[in-house]
């Protein structure tokens, strides 16, 4: 019998995976199933260059249509899988049909957390994690009125970036003492926080929400000092969760994400996972981490897929991320965790700067202002476990690549 292969998630992971099976010389019947009415498309746009309109929709697929075709995929949109049945070997779909497959991969995502505070159900706040929500924010996106995002992570910064682009007033509310508190290094926040209120964007740290004015929609937003902040629209930026709802349903085993072995294979032989619904283990940062961002989910979808088609792989990949606002680049390469220390390189003021994270003297991440080569050369250094001079990375004057 030919082989079925199904991937849950039309996702950047789901895509790859389509790719790589094919590269790695699956040639049984290969289905493709995702939640959305849309072919896999780019998500780190959405808050950025399409959210602005400077990047149409038709350029968001990650591949053209005809891809798809060429591959020779079944591609199931609009398709929701609400159980597995591992010892059926079926996935279950929500309008009652059933699928068998030979092995599954999980490319499940991620889910947004979303407000429990008195109001959070008015119209008019919106979360930034599909195309149709962006659409959704088309209407109030016009010049003079007045966002309220709530959380300074990367996503809300890069929406209230775009929101001042389009001529928004544009309030940030974070609940600790400085935006990008879990990822970066003080010195980063700092450098955000003045270029966002350089473009006008008000910064609020420190500030906790307790309630979302208004009747039907979302008039303004209430903080645990009294204040009350006025919207016309609210973005939620808070973070999200991994979607493992109907894996660990069925059984598998998830901690922070669907569990996986270096292989990217869950705790079932026939059933692999890959992108930010994971959990794998690190051997450079020890533990088990979670990652989101698109190259982790490209990379263990060329994992799994070469481990599916018996060709022995281990994921064992230095983690890289970016995040664009107003003319500033950051690049990051590494986790930070664990570190000890932290060296600056170039002065923050010039808006082209990187921050270092060391282990004694080993090089852990990198987070690179407006500087791709420090970045790049970060990134080949953390997977050399490159032991440094602190002094010397620190000196401007010693150009990186005589260390």
């Amino acid at each position: 019998m030919i082989p079925t292969y199904i991937i849950v998630g039309a996702s950047h992971a789901g895509a790859a995976a389509v790719d790589h099976l094919r590269r790695a010389g699956f040639d049984g019947q290969l289905i493709l199933i995702g939640d959305e009415p849309h072919l896999p498309y780019q998500r780190p746009p959405l808050s950025k260059k399409f959210l602005t309109g400077e990047l149409p929709a038709e350029r968001l697929g990650i591949r053209q249509p005809q891809f798809y075709d060429q591959h020779r995929v079944d591609v199931r949109l609009n398709t929701r899988v609400i159980a597995i049945d591992r010892a059926a070997r079926t996935v279950q779909l929500h309008d009652g049909s059933a699928l068998a497959y030979d092995k599954l991969m999980l490319c499940l995502g991620g889910q947004v957390r979303k407000l429990t505070l008195p109001g959070s159900n008015l119209q008019g706040i919106h979360y930034l994690r599909s195309v149709d929500d962006v659409e959704g924010m088309r209407a109030t996106l016009q010049a003079g009125k007045r966002m309220v995002v709530i959380g300074a992570g990367y996503v809300g910064l890069e929406v209230a970036a775009s929101a001042r682009g389009l001529g928004l007033e544009v309030t940030v509310l974070e609940m600790s003492d400085r935006c990008l508190n879990r990822v970066t290094a003080p010195v980063i926040s700092e450098f955000y926080t003045r270029r966002h209120s350089e473009s006008g964007v008000r910064l609020l740290c420190n500030t906790q929400v307790t309630a979302i004015e208004g009747l039907t929609r979302a008039t303004g937003v209430r903080c645990a000092d009294g204040t009350v902040i006025s919207a016309d629209m609210i973005v939620v930026g808070v973070g999200i969760f991994p979607a493992t709802d109907i894996a660990a349903a069925a059984g598998l085993a998830c901690d922070n994400g669907v569990v996986v072995e270096s292989s990217c294979r869950t705790s079932d032989a026939h059933i692999y996972a890959a992108g930010d619904c994971t959990s794998h283990p690190s051997v450079r940062y020890g533990g088990c981490i979670r990652l989101e961002s698109v190259d982790n989910a490209v990379e263990q979808a060329r994992v799994a897929a070469a481990n599916m088609c018996g060709k022995p792989t281990e994921h064992n990949h230095t983690p890289w991320f970016w995040s664009d606002q107003y003319e500033v680049k950051l690049q990051t390469a590494g986790l930070m965790r664990n570190h000890t220390r932290q060296v600056l390189r170039g002065e923050p003021q010039s808006g082209h700067f990187s921050v270092w994270y060391l282990n004694d003297d080993e090089v852990l991440a990198v987070d690179a202002i407006n500087r791709p080569g420090d970045f790049m050369i970060g990134k080949r250094w953390i997977g050399e476990h490159k032991r440094l001079n602190a002094s010397q990375l620190a000196d401007v004057s010693v150009e990186l690549k005589s260390l």
